[in-house]
C-alpha cells in the first residue's frame, strides 16, 4: 500500500522548523509493506492545499496530512478540508470534553481560541487526540481516505501509531506476509560493507529488500522479506540473518533494532555493572543518549561534565602535569578521566572523552574534529583496563558529537564482550 503525505505551514516552507513527520510515519509503516511514494510541502495557503490533496488523490488511495490545526487564525487546514469534502463546521461535544480535559491537566483555563479546536467538519470522523488539543479528522471520498494530523511531531507519532495507522491497517488487509531482520553494523562504511556482501546482495531472490541505514558510526542494515507463505519467509528471513552475521563477525553488534545505548545498558546488566561517564566535547550527551532508555536508572549512576581543565583536576582527578604536557585532546588525559570517574562514582564502567568539536580551536597537530575516547573498566579484584583511542571525526559541531558519542558507546560493548572473551 503506497501512502502520500502533504506537510502543511508556512514555516517549514521559510526553514523554521523541520519536517519530522514524513520521515517518521515513512518509518513506522514501512516494516508492514506499505510505503510513503510522496511527500509534498505547502504553506498556509488554501489554493495550495487543495491542490496538493488533488495531486496526491491521484497518486494514493491513502493521504495524511500534518499540521495547520492549531487555534490561530494561520491554521486554515480545518476549513480547507471543510470545503474540500463537504459539510458544515460545528462543535463537537466529545472534543471539546477532551480539549477541556487536556488544558486541564496542564494547569490552564481554557480559552476561546482553545475552545475553537472543538469545531470539526460534519464530513470527517474524529479521532480523539490523547495528547494535544486538535482532534484528528478522518476524511473520505471516491473510495479513498485522508487523514489530517496536528503538526506537532510528538502528537503525530502517538496518534498515528497508536490510533491511525491501526486502523488504516485494517481497511486495507493484506495476505501478503511482512517479515524482517536489523542487524546493527559498525567498523564498515556504507561503501565498504555494501562491497563486502556484494555477492551475497546480488544473489538475493526477489521477495527480498535489502536498506542500508547509515549515521556516524553505525549501520542500521534491514532485510525486509515479503510473501504470502508466512512460515516461508520469517524462514528465509532468519536464515539471511544469520548468513551476514557469520559474514560481518564482530561488526555486528546486534541483531536487534537498538541503539548503541540500549547495547551497552544491556551489556552491563547482564554483568551486574554499574556505568558512568566523564565528557568533555561531548557535554553529556553519552549521558543523555543512556538516560534516553526507559530502565536505565538500575544501571547508570551519573556523569561528571568536565568541560574545563579545573574540573578534570578538582573532580576527575587528572593529573595537571598530564594536561601541561600532553593537552587536555589526549589520550592520556581521558585515559584519566575515565579512571577517575570510576573512583569518584563507585562504578564499574566508565567512559571518557575529551576533544575538539568546533568550529574553532583546532590546530595543525589537532584539527577540529580530533576526539579522543577512553573506556576503563574494573574488577573485583581492582584492577583496572583501561583503553583510549584518538579518531577523526569530520562534520560540523553536532555531527562530531554524535559520532564521539556513538563511538564511545560502542567501544565500551567491545570491550566488554572482548573481556569475556579473554576469560
Amino acid at each position: 500500500m503506497q501512502v502520500s503525505v502533504i506537510v502543511i505551514g508556512d514555516e517549514l516552507l521559510l526553514g523554521q522548523v523541520i519536517d519530522t513527520n514524513s520521515g517518521d510515519i515513512a518509518r513506522h509503516i514501512a516494516p508492514y509493506g506499505w510505503e510513503v511514494n510522496d511527500v509534498q510541502t505547502v504553506g498556509d495557503d488554501a489554493v495550495e492545499i487543495s491542490r496538493a490533496i488533488d495531486r496526491a488523490f491521484r497518486l494514493s488511495d491513502v493521504v495524511l496530512t500534518t499540521g495547520g490545526l492549531g487555534p490561530t487564525k494561520d491554521d486554515i487546514t480545518k476549513g480547507v478540508l471543510r470545503d474540500y469534502f463537504g459539510g458544515e463546521l460545528v462543535e463537537d461535544a466529545s472534543v471539546l470534553e477532551n480539549v477541556r480535559d487536556i488544558v486541564s491537566r496542564r494547569g490552564f483555563s481554557l480559552n476561546k481560541l482553545t475552545a475553537a479546536q472543538a469545531i470539526v467538519p460534519t464530513s470527517c470522523r474524529v479521532i480523539q487526540n490523547r495528547v494535544g488539543t486538535a482532534p484528528v479528522m478522518w476524511f473520505e471520498k471516491d473510495g479513498k481516505i485522508l487523514v489530517a494530523m496536528p503538526g506537532v511531531p510528538f502528537e503525530t507519532r502517538e496518534m498515528f501509531q497508536s490510533e491511525v495507522f491501526p486502523q488504516l491497517r485494517d481497511r486495507y488487509d493484506s495476505d501478503i506476509d511482512i517479515e524482517h531482520a536489523v542487524l546493527m553494523v559498525t567498523d564498515y562504511t556504507e561503501s565498504a560493507l555494501a562491497e563486502k556482501i556484494a555477492s551475497w546482495e546480488d544473489a538475493l531472490p526477489p521477495y527480498f529488500h535489502l536498506a542500508y541505514l547509515p549515521k556516524p558510526g553505525l549501520i542500521r542494515l534491514r532485510i525486509d522479506g515479503a510473501h504470502a507463505d508466512k512460515a516461508f519467509i520469517k524462514s528465509e528471513v532468519n536464515r539471511a540473518s544469520e548468513e551476514l552475521k557469520e559474514m560481518l563477525g564482530d561488526a555486528v553488534i546486534a541483531d536487534d533494532d537498538l541503539s548503541p545505548a540500549e547495547i551497552l545498558l544491556a551489556e552491563c546488566r547482564r554483568r551486574g555493572l554499574l556505568l558512568a561517564t566523564a565528557e568533555s566535547c561531548t557535554g553529556g550527551n553519552i549521558a543523555h543518549e543512556l538516560t534516553l532508555v526507559p530502565g536505565s536508572s538500575d544501571v547508570f549512576v551519573g556523569s561528571v561534565v568536565a568541560y574545563s581543565n579545573e574540573v578534570k583536576t578538582g573532580l576527575l582527578g587528572v593529573s595537571k602535569k598530564t594536561l601541561a604536557d600532553c593537552g587536555a585532546v589526549s589520550v592520556e588525559v581521558v585515559r584519566e578521566m575515565a579512571e577517575g570517574a570510576l573512583a569518584v562514582t563507585g562504578a564499574q564502567i566508565s567512559i571518557a572523552t575529551s576533544g575538539i568539536a568546533g568550529p574553532g580551536g583546532g590546530s595543525e597537530d589537532k584539527p577540529v574534529g580530533t576526539v579522543c575516547i577512553s573506556v576503563a573498566v574494573s574488577s573485583a579484584c581492582g584492577l583496572t583496563v583501561c583503553e583510549a583511542e584518538r579518531h577523526y571525526f569530520p562534520g560540523n559541531r553536532g555531527r562530531v558529537i554524535d559520532a564521539s558519542t556513538t563511538r564511545g558507546l560502542i567501544r565500551g560493548i567491545k570491550l566488554l564482550r572482548r573481556l569475556d572473551a579473554d576469560v
